[in-house]
């Protein structure tokens, strides 16, 4: 299971559509792992004038790559960080996640950042079961 939802969001969601930070906070408690790396990007992203900011250290256990697996691959999860944080998530392999501004998605430095080129650059025998 992915989150742990509350009782008081449950009876949300079976009552109609979930507010935006009552989704982020669960998503905060359930996957903190997830979310404290893409808040840390995402301030950096801000702070800066950098085209975007990554992460390339490999998550310190196999629950934290979990979580990391599973914020990434929920479309829900996933477009809420965007929108929480204001940014474009990419990501390349089991813990390479990318911040950018969203008016850059499809712009030159995004593309190349998820082209197929770059995905086989940056494969390892390292990353071959993660």
């Amino acid at each position: 299971m992915s989150l742990d939802v509350s009782p008081q969001l449950l009876a949300e969601a079976e009552s109609g559509p979930v507010r935006q930070e009552d989704f982020v906070e669960t998503v905060r408690t359930s996957l903190p792992y997830a979310y404290d790396l893409i808040a840390h990007l995402a301030a950096e992203l801000h702070a800066g004038s950098v085209e975007f900011a990554d992460n390339q250290t490999p998550p310190p256990s196999e629950t934290e790559r979990g979580q990391l697996l599973r914020a990434l691959s929920s479309d829900a999860i996933r477009g809420s960080l965007e929108r929480h944080f204001e940014v474009a998530l990419a990501f390349q392999n089991c813990h390479r996640v990318a911040v950018f501004r969203p008016e850059d998605r499809g712009g030159e430095t995004h593309t190349r950042f998820t082209s197929p080129r770059a995905q086989i650059l940056n494969q390892s025998p390292e990353l071959r079961d993660c």
